[in-house]
């Protein structure tokens, strides 16, 4: 796996949230935690187009970071299940106003992307 060499730029809050949150499915991945898909099989379901290894990789990222806690349970097969820390859980109103806020300019947003692959 890729290993930083240069510690990244870490000045301001936007610096620091964008190192922590910056991943594809990392927002979608705490805001289903917080909606009680614990598991990584089900976490899977709801991000389909999301590779297990890559989950698995955004879901270690967020357990370094302190935003969610992996429990493991002595069974065989091996149960795995995640959850908000509390310090993750202060995270979910602001995923829920950046939800609205799309929510709000969905018409606009959707052309701007999409504008890029009619080229």
């Amino acid at each position: 796996m890729y290993e930083r060499k240069i510690l990244p730029n870490l000045n301001c809050g936007l610096d620091l949230i964008g190192e922590v949150l910056y991943g594809k499915w990392k927002i979608r991945l705490l805001w289903f935690i917080n909606e009680g898909y614990k598991r990584p099989s089900e976490l899977q379901r709801k991000i389909p187009d999301a590779t297990r290894r890559v989950l698995n990789i955004q879901l270690k990222e967020l357990e370094e970071h302190d935003l969610v806690t992996r429990k493991i349970y002595a069974v065989v097969p091996p149960k795995v299940e995640y959850s908000l820390t509390e310090f993750g859980k202060t995270l979910i109103p602001v995923i829920s106003i950046l939800g609205q806020w799309g929510d709000q300019n969905d018409e606009k947003l959707r052309e701007v992307i999409t504008k890029q692959f009619k080229k």
